[in-house]
């Protein structure tokens, strides 16, 4: 993936650098606090993944200095044993800037970076409606337990798809 991609707008994606650490973790914060969905325990799963070395990718989205999103992948498991198979998780947009593409922005430069490194797939938990723009479909035999079946989505890069239950690293369940 390119260091950085630049918008016609202004913001760049870029990989997070050391010392972004606590304006993603401010964003994020910000950015769950009025999610219904939210557990508030999301800023500590992604600092749980950096300190677990788990994070595939932690990109950013910079405008005028300031990081405005924040996405984060990492690995999964999946019980048939499949590999290469990545969460996307946390994505944060600072409530501001929300409906200004900032999303957009991320989800395409984490699914072009998984690409870029040979991912096989990606799963997430979120809405059919927001992550059905990016190719992202529910997957009869693709689950994840106690969550609701239609609200779990993946997409293929190779059109191979798994069977079997998905696990995210020990991290999404700091908090719990």
């Amino acid at each position: 993936m390119e260091a950085a991609r630049r918008t016609e707008a202004g913001p760049v994606v870029r990989p997070e650098q050391p010392g972004d650490e606590a304006a993603i973790r401010q964003l994020t914060v910000a950015a769950f606090a009025e999610a219904p969905h939210a557990d508030g325990t999301e800023h500590l799963i992604v600092d749980a993944l950096r300190a677990a070395g788990q994070l595939t990718l932690s990109l950013v989205v910079e405008d005028g200095g300031e990081i405005v999103g924040h996405v984060a992948l990492s690995p999964v498991a999946i019980s048939d044993g499949t590999a290469g198979w990545h969460g996307l998780g946390p994505i944060s947009v600072a409530p501001a800037r929300q409906g200004q593409g900032i999303g957009r922005l991320l989800m395409d430069a984490a699914l072009a970076g998984l690409r870029d490194a040979g991912a096989q797939g990606c799963v997430l938990l979120g809405d059919p409606a927001f992550y059905g723009r990016f190719g992202f479909v529910v997957r009869p035999g693709l689950v994840l337990p106690s969550v609701p079946p239609e609200y779990f989505q993946a997409v293929s890069f190779h059109g191979a798809w798994p069977v079997g239950e998905v696990r995210y690293h020990a991290a999404f369940g700091v908090g719990a």
